[in-house]
């Protein structure tokens, strides 16, 4: 197929054009910088813009949507304005171009609530019960993608679960770089049960989801290496790995919770350099349990992820 990618310059993205290309497909990307990727034939632009969405769609016969404003503060409206009226603006110019086979990239954060997910599925998309303007305006283009499916479209959302790997400069970077500074706590010990992906199976597993998309559409599914660890070892894996001491000291999460809702007010009024050092959100991430059944998303999409957890951290380790 010819494919269209946005948001091909981030982690994630880079790496699902990488296999797309490897299953054969001819890719076109559409972000702001270049993805540098080779073999992708870069368009720069912004899914806010609909001109550019619109020339980056011709010729077109799949996308896959992974576009979005990732942080844990921010200007809600802008937020909003890529999350929301971004994908709006893809999935309309999308209609108008006659593409019919969508891969919408989701979060499970759209369906956590702030109490524990144990072994479930992929819950329903929930704005109003999301922590975080990222949450809330990822659910809201969930549901309107999904409501895109069907007369003619075949649309799946994927939501793939803490993705991390080498050159990762989100998560593993600032996962090391507080580790060295001391200031990465565990949170009740850092005892919460917690699914994660190496991001060679989120790739694999998105562009799967392309493959499939006429079985599966209409359908959310949760993807992740199928493999919970405590958050606490999973942690010092990546420090382990990166060359650092893991974490040594504990925090209640009840303290951390309100201490994350405290500095959001704080960076609200007066944001920080770089993403503020706790937040409720990230509270509940780092103390409650959150990992999926893969039964569904293994069986339907007819993928497998090739790279343990243990594997993916003698890679960091090597990288």
């Amino acid at each position: 197929m010819k494919v269209l990618a946005t948001g091909a310059s981030g982690f994630l993205g880079r790496a699902v054009v990488g296999a797309l290309l490897e299953a054969g497909h001819t890719v076109r990307t559409l972000q702001r910088r270049p993805s540098g990727v080779a073999g992708a034939d870069d368009r720069l632009g912004s899914v806010t813009d609909p001109d550019a969405v619109a020339s980056a769609l011709s010729g077109i016969d799949g996308v896959v949507h992974l576009a979005a404003k990732v942080s844990l503060a921010g200007d809600p409206a802008d937020f909003r304005a890529v999350n929301v009226e971004g994908t709006r603006t893809l999935l309309d110019a999308a209609a108008d171009a006659g593409v019919t086979r969508i891969v919408h990239v989701s979060s499970p954060s759209v369906a956590h609530a702030g109490h524990a997910l144990a072994g479930v599925g992929a819950e329903p998309a929930d704005p109003s019960a999301a922590h975080g303007e990222y949450a809330r305006t990822k659910a809201e283009a969930e549901l309107l993608a999904l409501s895109r499916a069907g007369d003619g479209t075949a649309l799946v959302a994927i939501r793939p679960h803490l993705v991390w790997g080498p050159g990762d400069t989100q998560l593993i970077a600032r996962v090391v770089a507080r580790a060295r500074r001391g200031t990465l706590p565990l949170l009740d010990g850092g005892t919460a049960l917690i699914d994660s992906t190496y991001v060679d199976n989120a790739a694999s597993g998105i562009a799967a989801a392309l493959e499939r998309v006429d079985q599966v559409s209409g359908r959310a599914y949760v993807l992740t290496n199928g493999e919970p660890r405590p958050v606490g070892d999973l942690l010092a894996g990546i420090c382990r790995a990166s060359g650092v001491t893991p974490p040594r000291f504990s925090v209640p999460a009840g303290l951390a919770k309100a201490a994350g809702s405290l500095i959001e007010r704080v960076w609200a009024v007066r944001p920080g350099q770089d993403e503020p050092p706790m937040t409720r959100f990230l509270a509940e991430q780092l103390s409650t349990a959150h990992w999926f059944d893969q039964t569904e998303i293994r069986r339907d999409l007819r993928w497998t992820p090739a790279v343990s957890i243990d594997e993916g951290l003698r890679r960091l380790s090597r990288a």
